[in-house]
């Protein structure tokens, strides 16, 4: 090779790299701690975007059923208006689904609590008296077990100093819980008007950002990186309203069919499987384990009709409701979507999982597209793909 004036700026470039990169394998510890130091002081920004791209998704869909064809005498006052209320009617719904839960659902809720903390000692009572039938007909076993001593006093002894030495931890964990709340909702009000911020201003913002990679990035390079901007927001916005109304219509689906069927905690499980089925994949399978143990309290009976009407229902949503409703919101195969949640799970739990699988979606997409731009290029031809 040449040594000539690019080569060796490119040999340096490749030197500096690699230091760094052996540089920060061998302080991986600073550099993590760097890295949440960034992270716990753009928190209140970040919050905010996050905040801003939920409430984008409500507020641009009532704006374009409200204002989206108006071509009326007053279309300058409407482009002013249009915003400030489009946004004020997401706050409206939201606020509205909020008092809903806390006026209806909620003391539904309370009163199913109340049942099953009173059901507790029912359980463990029938429970007891299963144990004792089976020792009674075991009576062997019963001997071998009655010789048995356990000194309670002791045990009593034990449980009361361990909770007397734990009472500082316990009120110094109170405290420093309080102090995260009270950062907590300073962090979200910040946060919040940071999101107005960012929704009153988009288009102006989205100017900007293009002013910014246009002026100092290859135009060619700015054009692929707002094409990747373009489909990252779409997936998002795809997956995040996707996958919201998969879980309000999956249950939904389980309180109409428990109630119908007269089954114990019909409101409860319905709304415990809505939520954990905004976890992809494992989060209805989740709602199901927690739902199958409290119909246990019940009874083993309802248990397993529970078990099998949870399968039968998940094949009919998973099959026929999900695909016509909401469709594949983000283009990705089903062994990406799980390889997805494996990553994110392992790297940030529930909020990896939700986060991963519209970027896995925007990385596979971005891939099929070159490689197929790469075959066109090279003329290969489709029968040498498809061969066995």
């Amino acid at each position: 090779m040449e040594l000539n004036k690019n080569n060796i700026k490119k040999i340096i470039f490749i030197v500096i790299i690699a230091i760094l990169f052996y540089t920060g394998l061998n302080h991986l510890d600073m550099i993590y701690a760097g890295i949440r130091r960034i992270i716990s002081l753009l928190f209140p920004l970040l919050l905010g975007m996050g905040i801003a791209f939920v409430l984008n998704v409500p507020m641009r869909a009532i704006e374009r059923t409200l204002f989206g064809k108006y071509k009326g005498r007053h279309q300058k006052l409407v482009a002013k208006i249009k915003r400030p209320v489009s946004f004020i009617l997401t706050l409206v719904c939201i606020i509205g689904v909020i008092c809903i839960i806390i006026l209806f659902i909620a003391p539904q809720l309370v009163r199913t609590f109340q049942s099953i903390i009173t059901g507790i000692p029912v359980f463990f009572t029938r429970t007891q008296n299963s144990i004792d039938q089976f020792l009674n007909e075991y009576q062997g076993l019963a001997d071998k077990l009655g010789n048995v001593e356990i000194d309670w006093a002791s045990i009593s002894s034990h449980i009361t100093d361990f909770l007397r030495n734990s009472a500082e931890t316990i009120f110094s964990s109170m405290a420093g819980i309080v102090s995260s709340i009270i950062n907590g909702i300073v962090n979200f009000f910040f946060g919040f008007f940071f999101a107005m911020y960012i929704l009153f201003q988009k288009e102006k913002l989205a100017r900007q950002c293009r002013k910014l990679l246009y002026a100092y990035i290859p135009e060619r390079k700015a054009d692929h990186i707002l094409q990747i901007a373009t489909l990252s927001n779409r997936v998002f916005s795809k997956f995040l309203s996707g996958q919201c109304l998969e879980a309000t219509i999956l249950g939904t689906m389980f309180f109409i069919v428990l109630s119908i069927l007269r089954m114990p905690y019909a409101l409860l499980i319905g709304v415990l499987i809505g939520f954990t089925a905004l976890i992809p994949i494992v989060g209805a399978f989740l709602g199901c384990i927690i739902g199958a143990l409290l119909m246990l309290m019940v009874s083993p009976g309802d248990m397993l009709l529970f078990v099998i009407l949870f399968l039968v229902i998940q094949q009919i949503e998973g099959n026929f409701i999900y695909p016509k409703v909401v469709g594949n919101s983000v283009g990705l195969p089903s062994l990406w979507v799980l390889a997805a949640v494996t990553v994110g799970g392992n790297l940030w739990g529930v909020a990896g999982m939700l986060l991963f699988i519209p970027l896995f979606s925007v990385f596979y997409t971005l891939l099929r597209e070159r490689t197929h731009l790469r075959l066109r290029q090279k003329k290969i031809r489709r029968n040498k793909i498809l061969k066995d």
